[in-house]
């Protein structure tokens, strides 16, 4: 499992969550029902079939935790994510599908979700990421992080070349999207607007050549991942 880490002063953990888990399947989610609100993570449950139905539980009752199936009906769960992250952002989402999910999975990363998991994940595994979640950070499965991090295999991801070709800031913004930061978050940590975040990720996106704020999140990912395995240091401000 792959797990970003947020701020480490506390500031985005959720103490004493309360979940709602969505998705069509009943048994499906009797059995993550089980998981969730059983030991170690004791966390309290309601059910929903639908995404819809889920807005509205949400606003009223104020969950700090949903657990969505990546198909359930009518509106995408991806859009559920999007603008849960817009209304709230202390409720967390995390996204759950099949194994053939997965390259969708890896498409919405930036899609405002905090955890994405397939389901032949471990429940060890499932267990760990929605701990890493509720603390506060980013947590993606690790067949789901393997299937992302090989999506860049063989470009200029490997080397640093691509990465000397940025700019002091768009650098400093590359590290805060590798650690899952909104553009919001992005823009208030550097003192500028949205739209001069925008900005400098169209930039990004252009000399990284990558499409999306997905593949500059992954990019991100697989450089750290390359320098931490050769040893190297400073290069992430």
């Amino acid at each position: 499992m792959l797990v970003i880490p947020r701020p480490a002063d506390g500031s985005l953990r959720i103490d004493a969550p309360r979940a709602l888990l969505v998705g069509e399947h009943r048994l499906v989610l009797a059995s993550l029902a089980q998981l969730v609100s059983g030991p170690p993570l004791n966390i309290p449950v309601e059910m929903t079939s639908r995404t819809d139905a889920a807005l509205t539980r949400i606003e009223e009752r104020h969950h700090e935790l949903v657990l969505c199936d990546l198909r359930s009906p009518p509106i995408p769960a991806t859009e559920l994510a999007a603008q849960l992250a817009q209304r709230n952002e202390t409720t967390r989402v995390i996204l759950i599908g099949d194994e053939e999910d997965a390259p969708e999975l890896v498409s919405a990363l930036d899609c405002g979700a905090a955890g994405f998991f397939t389901r032949d994940a471990s429940a060890e595994e499932f267990i760990e990421g929605v701990q890493a979640v509720v603390a506060g950070h980013f947590a993606i499965g690790g067949n789901l992080a393997r299937r992302a991090l090989a999506r860049l295999s063989g470009r200029e991801a490997a080397s640093g070349g691509a990465y000397d070709r940025l700019s002091p800031a768009e650098r400093t913004i590359l590290s805060l999207l590798g650690q899952a930061h909104s553009t919001r978050s992005i823009a208030a940590a550097r003192g500028i607007s949205d739209k001069t975040v925008r900005n400098h990720m169209a930039s990004i996106y252009r000399k990284l050549e990558v499409r999306n704020r997905s593949e500059a999140i992954i990019w991100s990912l697989r450089m750290r991942r390359d320098q931490s395995r050769v040893g190297s240091a400073g290069l992430w401000p």
